[in-house]
């Protein structure tokens, strides 16, 4: 019994580390911060619970070419919109509709990315509001 008991406790702290680590929109992005950024793909990290797009952003001011870091979301939920790991090579000109880090670094949650050819692949982002409406 008391093996039992042992066992359901660490699979409930488990559990519960796992919901921690899985964080809401609000606690790393701002709604109030919308952005539109244009550049190219540098790679893509296909991984759980959030798919990241590494692109590469020239900054109008100074020239300067910054790399943002764009969460979208799930693999799973990305792969039942049409977007797969082939999605966007390494050079591919995109922009990216979305909304920045509360602490203004190089990264955002993306909406939607929108393709030269007019194509928009949505990230399923973790916020419901999409910033290009």
């Amino acid at each position: 019994m008391k093996l039992k008991l042992t066992l359901l406790g660490l699979g409930l702290l488990a559990t519960a580390a796992s919901a921690w680590a899985h964080h809401a929109f609000a606690a790393e992005f701002d709604v109030n911060k919308p952005l539109e950024l244009r550049g190219k793909v540098v790679r893509m990290e296909w991984i759980n619970p959030h798919i990241w797009i590494h692109v590469a952003v020239p900054d109008a001011k100074t020239g300067k070419v910054n790399e943002w870091m764009i969460e979208g979301g799930p693999p799973n939920g990305l792969i039942r919109r049409g977007f797969t790991k082939a999605s966007l090579p390494a050079g591919t000109d995109i922009v990216v509709v979305g909304w920045q880090a509360k602490d203004d670094s190089f990264r955002a949650n993306g909406s939607s990315i929108k393709l030269p050819d007019g194509t928009r692949l949505f990230l399923a982002s973790s916020n419901e509001t999409d910033p290009a409406k």
